[in-house]
């Protein structure tokens, strides 16, 4: 009896690691979904295709555009201009990384031969996470496009009142 209340326990504690739905993503190409324009000369059209999660509303996004750069010590990061913008007759949005006006970083003096390849990022701000539609980027040819899915997997704690 013992036995099988242990087994029974493995079971669901097992079960409740696991992570959410399993099931295939099938990613649709960007012209399925909507008539997204195509990349102007000197850009390029990034989407990103987000899985299902069983609460999205939580969930944020974090894009991180940006390039491979040769940096010191100083923290590094670029300067760009973002624009939100709509397409038209569909209402769903898209993002052009309009202008990128080089690299800001900190003064600090750096010890010798501190130099690393590091991916330099400009700040961009959250999205909301929606797995219905891709996110669309437009960015210049030399910048590439990452991403972070943030996700709360803390229980929620209470303050003190003092």
């Amino acid at each position: 009896m013992k036995k099988l209340a242990l087994i029974m326990f493995m079971g669901i504690a097992l079960s409740a690691c696991s992570n959410t739905s399993k099931l295939p993503q099938t990613v649709q190409s960007i012209n399925d979904v909507a008539p997204y324009p195509e990349a102007s000369t000197g850009y390029t059209r990034y989407a990103i295709h987000l899985p299902k999660l069983t609460d999205e509303n939580s969930a944020k996004v974090e894009v991180l555009v940006g390039k491979e750069m040769n940096v010191d010590c100083n923290f590094s990061h670029l300067a760009t201009t973002l624009k939100q913008e709509e397409l038209k007759g569909w209402g769903y949005n898209y993002y052009v990384v309009d202008k990128v006006y080089g690299e800001i970083s900190t003064l600090m003096t750096c010890p010798v031969s501190t130099n690393k390849n590091q991916f330099v990022t400009a700040n961009l701000s959250w999205l909301d996470y929606n797995s219905r539609l891709p996110i669309v980027l437009y960015v210049p040819n030399d910048l590439q496009v990452k991403y972070r899915i943030w996700q709360p997997n803390a229980k929620i704690l209470q303050a003190n009142a003092e």
